[in-house]
């Protein structure tokens, strides 16, 4: 396991439960603007061990509800179900944060009992996933797969979509809308720069552009909202 991050506590990450966040190294997106930029290369160093982290967890235990695991992408660790499996022993509730291109390792967490939420980042409308993404030879397939799942209901789970000036039109999220239509939890969250951006310079939008994105959004998604923005 590349466990390359933890944060002790979080009251954002896990929709209504006090949390951990573990961020585990590798991912097979190059998204231009991923703010984990320093999570993404192969040869990421872990910066603690299972034990650390497991003794953490004993340690919280009545204080902490439940445990987000994110990245990187998750599903890329091979020693991701048997890392759940030892987190749901002792209590936890987990939620896996994903990009979707593993609907099989997602399909077999969820038919173990081992997720309790899910959320999947949708990167853009499918016609823009490769700028989005930053891979050219993306497959779509995988994508709509793991959507498709997480919409039959299987586990409670949302959508989400960090908009970003320069990567991002109106179009994508009449895109969205109709790709997920019926989906009872989307969310929009904007860009916001930081020094681990992958390719810094982009922008993010105005709360009046985002409210826009949001009535394009509705027809489709009537309980699409923004989240974490402020002004």
């Amino acid at each position: 396991m590349k466990l390359c991050g933890l944060q002790k506590t979080t009251l954002l990450d896990y929709p209504g439960h006090v949390a951990a966040t573990i961020f585990l190294g590798g991912c097979n997106f190059l998204c231009p603007f991923c703010h984990n930029s320093s999570l993404i290369g192969g040869d990421v160093t872990p910066s603690f061990s299972e034990d650390d982290i497991m003794d953490f967890l004993k340690k919280r235990k009545g204080i902490l509800e439940g445990v987000c695991i994110t990245g990187g992408e998750p599903t890329l660790n091979g020693d991701l179900e048997p890392f759940i499996e030892t987190i749901k022993d002792l209590g936890y509730l987990v939620k896996l944060d994903t990009n979707g291109h593993q609907p099989e390792v997602l399909k077999t967490l969820v038919s173990h009992g081992l997720l309790d939420y899910v959320a999947m980042d949708i990167k853009a409308g499918k016609e823009n996933y490769k700028k989005a993404s930053g891979i050219a030879s993306i497959r779509m397939e995988q994508i709509e797969k793991s959507a498709a799942f997480l919409m039959e209901g299987h586990v409670p789970w949302e959508f989400r979509t960090t908009t970003v000036k320069g990567i991002h039109t109106k179009e994508d999220f009449f895109a969205i809308g109709q790709w997920l239509q019926g989906s009872s939890h989307y969310y929009l969250q904007n860009y916001v720069e930081s020094e681990d951006v992958l390719c810094p310079g982009y922008e993010s939008f105005s709360r009046r552009e985002l409210e826009d994105f949001i009535d394009i959004l509705t027809p489709y998604l009537p309980n699409a909202s923004l989240r974490g923005v402020t002004e």
